[in-house]
């Protein structure tokens, strides 16, 4: 398998608020690859930002790129992942960020932080699970098993001898900085006998929230206190799926972490799991997702209230008619398609921030709608085939520089109806309303939250209902939102917005660095 120095997951990067770091990144595998900093704004710099034919050609084999990362105000956990294909399920790891020198945490100090970063494994090539995927038009085979820090833990007994273990001392706190790296799974998680403390997200601090299991997605990042205040024994930290989609096949596999205190005591031989809702509990995940907060007082900027531009797009799975001489293994013998506003995404193979940058012709248009182009009961649970056949294209959202944005992200039961984590690039956003159903814009604004709503960079979109999210768009260059699911990634759940540049020399978009990767 495909790893950065040897290791799964990849090496932990450790920096500063404000610093500017680079990274010599070197393909020295047989797959085309590029690098993505998740959570990093990349202030002016798109350049190495990541995604493959949004931002740059990728690095092919034996070829290096010296990526600059531009940190600004993220504090607390990022990370980092490959941004080509499938690579990434074999290619990421975990970024601290720590609060500037002399500065702390706005939570005690805690006594040791640990990484805990979720994976997914197949016992294939995972490659070839995508290969095949996209040959047979059909969804991509589940994973074998879920991983913590690499190892699916002790209900395998392959792994067992190899679980991951937390080593901790009765009456100390420990910071968790936890990433969900797996491929296509929100998840579950929780500590036996243990209540987990959320202090921040997607590399922002938040308002304390105390649960007694955790829900995150793909793409999402946690700085999770842990108070070990139990009686001295082993116990488990346990991870498996939430999936909503009915009929959609996941891995429903548990992997396991040992929680182990110090001290005289005579380990049980086996332990029992800590309490996790059921796969399909809505409520538990929209419960938690929902009841995240901010902290205003640590915010770059205060929430948006003034929107010059407002974007409402559904985000949906579709089908393709099946090509002829091929036999497809989508949904009635089509090809699975997904799409933002009715359209699917069709990646270009010339990078369209060099095709920007340089006016290249015919790699993009813009004029990406604003608006969903048909409407209908998007939610109801019927809806006519005709609704299933997306546009193929590549539409891009044209914003001025200083625009204030505010996205509402409308989830449909087009073909299957299932959460949608959405990653946007280059910006952290203000997530200020949920809601199940269809949004309602002459009801729903009023319930905005626009004191304290979470800043976030992924976040989760409901089974057949919606989210808002405020930004301003005071970064310059071509940003891509996508879907984090990488089977819906794939199928052209995704747009790209390009920022265009400002008036002042900090508010324009710098040259390519000289070693761009080629086409």
């Amino acid at each position: 398998m495909l790893t950065v120095n040897g290791n799964f997951p990849g090496p932990t990067i450790r920096v500063h608020r404000g610093e500017t770091i680079f990274v010599n990144v070197y393909n020295k595998g047989n797959y085309n690859i590029t690098l993505h900093w998740h959570g990093v704004k990349q202030q002016r710099n798109p350049w190495t930002d990541g995604p493959a034919y949004i931002t740059q050609c990728p690095i092919q084999p034996g070829r290096k790129f010296t990526q600059k990362l531009i940190f600004s105000f993220e504090e607390g956990t990022v990370w980092w992942h490959a941004h080509s294909d499938w690579a990434r399920a074999t290619v990421h790891g975990a970024i601290f960020v720590y609060p500037t020198k002399n500065s702390p945490y706005p939570f005690p100090q805690p006594h040791a932080e640990i990484p805990i970063i979720f994976g997914e494994w197949w016992n294939t090539d995972v490659n070839e699970v995508f290969t095949q995927s996209i040959s047979t038009g059909g969804a991509p085979n589940i994973s074998d098993a879920l991983t913590i820090n690499g190892q699916p833990g002790d209900l395998f007994p392959c792994s067992m001898t190899e679980t991951f273990k937390l080593s901790v001392e009765r009456g100390r706190t420990y910071h968790l900085r936890v990433v969900n790296a797996a491929m296509n799974l929100i998840l579950f998680f929780s500590v036996s006998q243990h209540n987990l403390t959320v202090v921040g997200a997607d590399g922002s601090f938040t308002k304390p929230l105390t649960r007694e299991y955790i829900c995150i997605s793909p793409g999402q990042t946690m700085d999770v206190l842990l108070q070990a205040n139990q009686e001295p024994n082993n116990y488990y930290l346990a991870a498996r799926a939430y999936s909503s989609g009915v009929g959609v096949a996941f891995d429903n596999t548990t992997t396991t972490a040992r929680v182990e205190y110090s001290g005289n005591y005579t380990p049980p031989s086996s332990l029992s799991l800590p309490y996790l809702p059921n796969f399909n509990d809505t409520t538990a995940a929209f419960d938690f997702i929902t009841s995240l907060r901010g902290l205003p007082e640590r915010y770059p900027r205060q929430v948006p209230t003034n929107i010059t531009t407002q974007i409402v797009t559904t985000i949906s799975i579709n089908s393709l008619p099946c090509p002829g001489g091929r036999t497809c293994q989508g949904p009635n013998g089509t090809i699975f398609a997904a799409s933002m506003n009715n359209i699917s995404f069709d990646t270009p193979n010339i990078n369209i921030l060099e095709a920007y940058y340089y006016h290249v012709n015919g790699v993009y248009k813009t004029g990406f709608p604003r608006f969903p182009p048909f409407t209908f009961n998007f939610t109801a649970d019927f809806l006519p085939l005709t609704l299933n056949i997306p546009k193929r294209a590549t539409r891009v959202n044209l914003l001025n520089y200083g625009a204030t944005v505010e996205i509402v992200i409308q989830g449909t039961n087009v073909v299957a109806g299932i959460d949608h984590p959405m990653h946007l690039h280059g910006f952290s956003f203000h997530v200020v309303g949920y809601g199940l159903g269809n949004f309602n814009q002459s009801k729903d604004p009023v319930t905005f939250n626009l004191i304290d709503p979470p800043l976030l960079n992924t976040v989760i979109v409901p089974l057949n209902g919606w989210t808002a999210i405020r930004f301003v768009a005071s970064n310059p260059g071509v940003w891509f939102m996508h879907c984090h699911l990488e089977r819906h990634q794939a199928w052209g759940m995704e747009t790209v917005f390009i920022v265009k540049n400002g008036k002042a020399s900090n508010e324009t978009l710098p040259p390519p660095p000289p070693d761009m990767p080629p086409c």
